[in-house]
């Protein structure tokens, strides 16, 4: 891809950049086009590359999980997008999940939703992340299956989803002899 003397950047993305698709762009006319790739081969190996890294580098998730919701007709403006995570990537090579040494035995767990902000189908996104001391085990970034009314009722969606999460993981650590100090605050 010709990146081994690009310039590294500090942010994977724009700030609030939004993604749409090939078919809302057709029913919405805007005063630009951006044409299709004619080859989305190599997009796809790209994003498939960057699905894998999203097990070690939770910064990506969001970034990832919006690009690869078009992996059947890619935009060339989205291949833009992902080349300049690969070079947002080359500014920390080494960044990643390091396991803390010493902690204590809670789960700290953060949840956010951003209603609405998927633009072609107005369905919301569930983040959240979950902490055992001061080291992340478990993340997530995904659109919601169903469309919210309010951003409430996402929110609440949202919770669900992540107290799910805790009950697994609580469930898990119980399983392998590690005793959660609970509750767990979300």
């Amino acid at each position: 891809m010709g990146l081994a003397g690009a310039k590294p950047v500090t942010t994977p993305i724009e700030l609030n950049q939004k993604l749409t698709s090939v078919e809302f762009d057709a029913t919405i006319p805007l005063a630009h086009t951006d044409p299709s790739l004619e080859d989305p081969t190599s997009y796809q190996r790209l994003i498939g590359r960057l699905l894998y890294l999203t097990t070690t580098r939770p910064d990506i998730s969001f970034i990832v999980q919006c690009l690869s919701q078009f992996m059947d007709c890619p935009k060339s403006s989205y291949m833009d997008i992902a080349l300049k995570l690969v070079r947002y990537l080359k500014s920390a090579p080494g960044l990643g999940i390091l396991m803390s040494s010493t902690g204590s035995n809670s789960l700290k767990v953060f949840c956010d939703t951003d209603w609405g902000s998927c633009i072609n189908s107005r369905r919301s996104i569930t983040r959240y992340l979950v902490k055992f001391g001061d080291s992340p085990i478990s993340w997530k970034s995904k659109k919601q299956s169903t469309v919210s009314r309010s951003s409430a009722e996402a929110e609440y969606r949202a919770m669900a989803s992540t107290v799910a999460e805790v009950v697994w993981l609580v469930g898990m650590f119980q399983e392998l002899g590690v005793n959660i100090s609970l509750p767990v605050s979300l």
